[in-house]
C-alpha cells in the first residue's frame, strides 16, 4: 500500500507572535514547559515536591521568588505512595490546602503520559501544576523508555499539553544506579527525557550533613542556571534553607562540601571588621572573588551580618563597626 504523501506546510517566522517564558520559581520551573526532578530513591525529591505543592495550594510559595497571586489548583499522580496513609498526611503536615490538590481515579485503568484524562483534568480543574511521580509509572505498558523515538513521542505530546495550558508539568524520576558518570546520563532510560525537559533538577543528600538535601539545577534551556538551594528535614517538618555552595558533583559523589561559602564569606567580614570600619564594596568584591565566593553569597552574608551601605564621594562603601555577632 502506498504510503500517503504529507502536505508541506510552511510557517514565516514574522508571523510567529513573540511570548515571554512565564516562571512558577524562576529560573526552576517554567510555566508550559516540562521539569524534571531526579534523584536517588530517599534523596528527598518527592518530599520537595509535595511541600511545594502544599505551599501553592495556600497561594504561597518557598520563598519570596517564588509569586502567586491566589491559592493554586494542583494535579498530584503517585504511582509509589498510597494516598490515605502516606499522601495525605504528608500533605497534612506540610500544611496544605486539600481541597485544591486533586488525583486522577486510576482503579479502573491505569493512567499513562498519554492518556486524554489528563488534559480532561487539566480544563476541568484549571490546575497550573500536574505532577507525576514517578516517571516509570506512567509510561504506559507498551512503551520501552530506552528506545529514544518512543520517550520523544511521549515526552513532546505531554510537552504540547503544558504549553497549550501554560501549566508547570513536573515529573520525578530515579536516578540509575551508574555512578561517576555525568547527571545527565544518570537519569532513568533514555536521554530523550532529559533533552526533552526545559529545566532539570538534581535533588539529593548532602554528605556530612544527616537533614539536608541539596537542590542543583543541571539543565536550563531557557535563562542562566540558578544558584544551588537546600532543605532541611526536621521532626516538626520541612524547613527551606535558599541559597546552599554545593555542586551536582558533589551530591553524585556524596563527597562533603567544600568549606559553606556562607559562612566563609560571613568569617572574612568578621575578620575585615577587626581592622577596619569602612572599606570600599569594590575590594570586598575582590577579596571574596579570589577566595571563591561568589557575589550573591557575599550580598547573602552582608545582609545576615547588618551592614549597611553608604555611598562617598561616588563610591559605595560597607560599614562593617556594627557587624551582627552571629
Amino acid at each position: 500500500m502506498e504510503e500517503k504523501k504529507t502536505e508541506l506546510k510552511m510557517i514565516k517566522m514574522s508571523e510567529v507572535q513573540s511570548q515571554e517564558i512565564e516562571w512558577l520559581r524562576y529560573p526552576f520551573i517554567p510555566y508550559g514547559k516540562l521539569t524534571i526532578v531526579q534523584g536517588d530513591p530517599g534523596g528527598g525529591k518527592t518530599t520537595l515536591i509535595l511541600n511545594i505543592a502544599a505551599r501553592l495550594s495556600k497561594g504561597e510559595g518557598l520563598d519570596s521568588d517564588m509569586k502567586l497571586t491566589e491559592p493554586m489548583k494542583i494535579i498530584y499522580q503517585t504511582a509509589e505512595d498510597g494516598l490515605a496513609d502516606t499522601v495525605k498526611p504528608r500533605l497534612e503536615k506540610a500544611g496544605a490546602d486539600c481541597e485544591r490538590i486533586v488525583v486522577i481515579d486510576e482503579s479502573d485503568k491505569s493512567l499513562s503520559m498519554a492518556d486524554e484524562r489528563l488534559e480532561e483534568a487539566i480544563i476541568q480543574t484549571g490546575a497550573r501544576m500536574l505532577i507525576l511521580d514517578p516517571i516509570q509509572a506512567y509510561l504506559g505498558g507498551g512503551m520501552d523508555m530506552n528506545r529514544a523515538n518512543e520517550a520523544r513521542d511521549m515526552t513532546k505530546r505531554l510537552g504540547a499539553l503544558a504549553e497549550k495550558y501554560k501549566c508547570a508539568i513536573i515529573l520525578i524520576g530515579h536516578m540509575n544506579k551508574a555512578s561517576g558518570n555525568k547527571a545527565a546520563y544518570r537519569g532513568m532510560g533514555s536521554i530523550d527525557f532529559f533533552a526533552v525537559a526545559r529545566s532539570v533538577l538534581l535533588v539529593g543528600r548532602v554528605e556530612g550533613e544527616p537533614n539536608i538535601r541539596a537542590v542543583v539545577q543541571i539543565k536550563n534551556n531557557l535563562a542562566q542556571f540558578g544558584h544551588p538551594k537546600a532543605f532541611e528535614l526536621m521532626e516538626s517538618g520541612f524547613k527551606w534553607l535558599g541559597d546552599y555552595e554545593i555542586t551536582a558533583d558533589e551530591v553524585l559523589g556524596g563527597i562533603a562540601p567544600k568549606a559553606n561559602k556562607l559562612e566563609q564569606a560571613k568569617q572574612m567580614l568578621r575578620e575585615l571588621a577587626e581592622t577596619s570600619n569602612v572599606v570600599q564594596s569594590n575590594e570586598i568584591f575582590d577579596m571574596a572573588e579570589e577566595q571563591g565566593i561568589s557575589k550573591r553569597t557575599l550580598e547573602n552574608a552582608k545582609k545576615e551580618l547588618g551592614i549597611r551601605a553608604r555611598k562617598i564621594n561616588n563610591s559605595w562603601y560597607w560599614e562593617l563597626d556594627k557587624i551582627k555577632q552571629i
